[in-house]
């Protein structure tokens, strides 16, 4: 079972950027996929990013053109580079490894402020 160690989150005004970073303890390649969820107070999680293991992309509509996923694989590292947040963006942020199960990070919060 792979532990995945979120890092990154904080308090940022709103037009700002944060880095999100993931570190895997073991090889992230060997899963069908990494990701990024958020889960916004009040409401449910929902999927930010993917890298699938062959390195294709997904994102959110509701992110597409503010975030680009990204990895290490020599160091079993998972990026979210987040641009031009909103207060909208406020929520926790898990990163996943997908597989026939998903494994979960303990998370980091992200609060934009005005």
């Amino acid at each position: 079972q792979v532990q995945l160690v979120e890092s990154g989150g904080g308090l940022v005004q709103a037009g700002g950027s944060l880095r999100l970073s993931c570190a895997a303890s073991g090889s992230i390649v060997s899963f069908a996929a990494m990701g990024w969820y958020r889960q916004p107070p009040g409401r449910q999680r929902e999927l930010v990013a993917t890298i699938t293991k062959s390195g294709y992309l997904n994102y959110a509509d509701s992110m597409k053109g503010r975030v680009t996923i990204s990895r290490d694989t020599a160091k079993n590292m998972v990026y979210l580079q987040m641009n031009s947040l909103e207060p909208e963006d406020t929520a926790v942020y898990y990163c996943a490894a997908i597989d026939s199960g998903l494994y979960w990070g303990e998370g980091t919060l992200v609060t934009v402020s005005l």
